[in-house]
């Protein structure tokens, strides 16, 4: 940018704003008006072409902190102030250098202090501020890029634990398909690079991210890659060992071997039924659970009212009672 242009040009009106815009205003300020004047929005329309020039030009500067800041500085500085065209490499400062007391032509001016204000050297004045350049469409001001568009969906248990293409619904109302991984986990988010809103100036779009709910299983409750699932046991299955069958995700069903005297809350494994991955394979988590019968006729009352006077005469409480002590 020529440094005349920092005097002259007052990048808050060009974009509409007041000096106290806050940066997300500004930004979004800048976006809507990059719409409404990009040049592929306006072919062989030279006004609005040299509208969105003036307003990248703006945003370009107003969206750096450092050069927002050094341009307020110049324009606080030098309202009224011109630089004048001088030999290569340097320019006219008369305007300027009256503000620090440099009255006549035949003094010796000391620039070392003009040229920190501007953080310059003594090289000359670029473009994009001073001594950087802009990027973007045409040199102005970097392209943005285009938002991110949410999206949520709820999908079942064994779905998220398989895989599945599904179909949903966009912002403007049209379908989009999305690939649920195998094993997608509730409350995952899943991105579909390129997919969201365009940039308004020629940068890359933005991305759709899809956020997973996971419905609860009535049976399975998944820990990583692992699934639990609580099984009951009879007292007698525990007491005296029995094969049972197991259900898995799957449908099918695994026999696992209890062994005699098994405690309620004992875990068995059944390896690489579990959720599968990029990342690998869990295990089925068989938790036993004894069941306590809720209704005895005559008979069964007799038989444990039998069995309570032979079994051992061991308190199954003692254990507990003596670490709560410690």
């Amino acid at each position: 940018m020529a440094s005349q242009d920092w005097f002259d040009k007052d990048f808050y009106k060009s974009l509409g704003v007041t000096k106290d815009v806050s940066d997300a205003d500004l930004k979004k300020t800048y976006r809507k008006l990059a719409r409404k004047y990009h040049p592929d929005s306006n072919q062989g329309d030279a006004t609005a072409e040299a509208k969105f020039k003036e307003i990248s030009e703006a945003y370009s500067v107003l969206s750096d902190a450092e050069q927002r800041k050094e341009y307020d500085e110049i324009r606080a500085m030098g309202s009224g102030a011109r630089f004048t065209a001088g030999g290569q490499g340097a320019g006219g400062f008369e305007d300027v250098f009256s503000r620090f007391g440099q009255q006549g032509r035949g003094q010796t001016a000391d620039f070392e202090d003009i040229f920190s204000m501007f953080n310059q050297g003594s090289g000359g004045f670029g473009t994009g501020g001073f001594g950087r350049t802009s990027g973007g469409f045409r040199g102005y001001g970097g392209p943005q890029r285009g938002a991110d568009v949410t999206a949520r969906t709820t999908i079942d248990f064994a779905t998220a634990a398989q895989g599945e293409t599904i179909s949903l619904q966009g912002e403007d109302g049209r379908p989009f398909k999305v690939k649920i991984p195998a094993g997608v986990a509730d409350g995952q988010k899943i991105k579909l690079r390129g997919r969201g809103r365009p940039s308004p100036d020629g940068g890359e779009n933005g991305d759709i991210v899809v956020q997973i709910t996971v419905r609860p299983h009535p049976v399975f409750t998944r820990e990583g890659l692992n699934l639990r699932v609580v099984v009951p046991v009879t007292f007698t299955e525990a007491a005296l060992g029995a094969t049972i069958e197991v259900p898995t995700l799957g449908g099918d069903t695994v026999k696992l071997r209890v062994a005699p005297g098994t405690p309620s809350g004992r875990v068995l494994r059944v390896k690489g039924r579990g959720i599968t991955t990029t990342k690998g394979t869990g295990d089925l988590l068989a938790e036993l659970q004894v069941a306590v019968p809720s209704h005895l006729d005559e008979a069964a009352r007799e038989a444990l009212e039998r069995f309570h006077e032979l079994e051992p005469d061991e308190n199954p409480r003692a254990d507990l009672m003596s670490k709560a002590r410690r």
